[in-house]
Order: C-alpha cells, then structure tokens, then sequence
C-alpha cells in the first residue's frame, strides 16, 4: 500500500462519529496545507494501492508516479460519509467534474492506466521501477532553477486558488453538511459494515 486510507477497524463506529474532527480532520488538514504551502516541488511515488485520504494526500503533491497494477479510489459513498469541500475541489480541480462525480459518487477503484488517462497520475511504470523512476523525476527537479521551479509553483497555486472562494454562507452549509454526517447512523453503520466486512445497511439518517 501507498495508504490504504484510515484504520477503521481499530475505531469503533461510536468513536468515530464523536470524534471524527478531532482524530481525523484536523490532522489531515494540516498535513495537506503543509504539502500546499512547501515552496519546492513534491513527487508522490505509489507503489501500491492508494485509497481514501491517502489518495487526496498524493494529489496534493506536484507529480504522481504509479506502479502498474496498483487500484486508486475513494469510498466514501460506501462509508456514509460526506467528503470535505476542499477534499472534492482537489481532485475537481485535478481530473475534473464528470470524472470526480464517477470516482466519489460510485465509490469505485480504479487501475493504474485509468488514474494515468484521468490525470490522477503522471506516469505509470513497472512495480520493480517505481523507486528509479521517482528518482530520477526528483534528480531532474533538483537539477532545475530553484527560482524558476518555486516561483512557477506559486504561480500554478495562485491561479488555481483565484475566483474559488465560496460564498462565506454556502461554505458553511457545506461545513455543517459534512459535520452532520459525522452525526449520522449511516456513518455508524458504514463503519461498522466496514469493520465487519459486509454490506451495509443504509437508514438515510
């Protein structure tokens, strides 16, 4: 695995909901804001399945570079749970609205070569090359004009920032949306189902 997402076998589904904010919001927040404000270029090499946050932890680097045959996917349609705003921009912004519809709403994983033809990914190599592959992309960054290379990255995240401010009232419906789902039945049952490894029963609640 790259990032199998969170261990939600150790939480149980009570736990999760109470503290959901705190065990994994905020953390993960700050990590991605951490990748967002690094002034030099960051390459994620995948040499395994990358799901669930993990995946939204790798978009959040420059450049992606993955082994072939891995599966990259976000589940949350079969946990309950309704993803971040910010999360959904990412991966709008990376591959679109039609294709982030199919990834998040389906809840399916998809291979290597389809993340590649999504933009999920820059490139997709051997397993056994991965690690030369992801190298040698880090030597040429390295190699680059330091000056050009960070300040074509602030410029890239600059314009992909410009005009997406939400209105101050519909981001916070959106941020109650999600809080109320960490509420939810559905997201007990979710991980519960999860844990269990069975299908879950949804009550919409």
């Amino acid at each position: 695995m790259f990032s199998s997402g969170y261990d939600l076998g150790d939480l149980s589904a009570e736990a999760f909901g109470e503290e959901a904010e705190r065990l994994v919001a905020h953390p993960f927040a700050a990590a991605l804001e951490a990748l967002d404000a690094c002034p030099v270029p960051t390459l994620a090499a995948l040499p395994g399945h990358t799901i669930g946050g993990g995946l939204e932890l790798a978009l959040a680097c420059d450049l992606r570079i993955a082994a072939d045959g891995i599966r990259l996917g976000m589940p949350p349609a079969k946990l309950g749970l309704v993803y971040s705003h910010t999360g959904l921009r990412r991966f709008i912004d990376a591959i679109g609205v039609p294709r982030t519809r199919e990834l998040f709403l389906l809840g399916r994983n998809v291979d290597a070569r389809t993340a590649e033809r999504w933009g999920l990914v820059n490139a997709v190599v051997l397993p056994a090359d991965v690690e030369e592959e992801s190298l040698q992309w880090a030597e040429e960054l390295a190699g680059n004009a330091p000056l050009s290379v960070r300040g074509t990255k602030r410029v890239i995240r600059e314009l992909g920032r410009a005009g997406r401010d939400l209105d101050p009232d519909v981001e916070r419906e959106l941020i109650e949306l999600r809080r109320a789902c960490f509420r939810s039945e559905d997201l007990r049952e979710g991980v519960r189902a999860f844990a269990e490894k069975r299908p879950a029963r949804w009550r919409g609640r």
